[in-house]
């Protein structure tokens, strides 16, 4: 299993994501809410880890990064949008 960063999905970002053929690759979470699982590699997650202090790794349930702040995730999704692909942590990264 993977690391992921999760991406809550509301109605706009969904209509965003169909746009560019990505809406099936939200999996339902909870009470028909969606969530975009965006993968890291372990270097990845380490650099995010080290640029924004806030975030957690959760290695014991989810292998999630959690508490990003929100400018930070959208940020990651406007990448998704961008580039019709889950693949955007590296050049996401690139910034920091």
């Amino acid at each position: 299993m993977s690391i992921v960063i999760n991406i809550w999905i509301n109605e706009e970002r969904l209509a965003k994501l169909q746009k560019v053929g990505l809406a099936d690759l939200a999996e339902e979470q909870l009470a028909g809410l969606k969530v975009l699982k965006v993968p890291c590699t372990e270097e990845q997650k380490d650099k995010v880890l080290k640029v924004f202090p806030t975030a957690k790794y959760d290695s014991a349930t989810t292998r999630s990064i959690e508490l990003l702040p929100r400018e930070v995730k959208d940020k990651i999704f406007d990448e998704v949008v961008e580039k019709a692909s889950l693949d955007v942590m590296g050049d996401f990264l690139k910034g920091y």
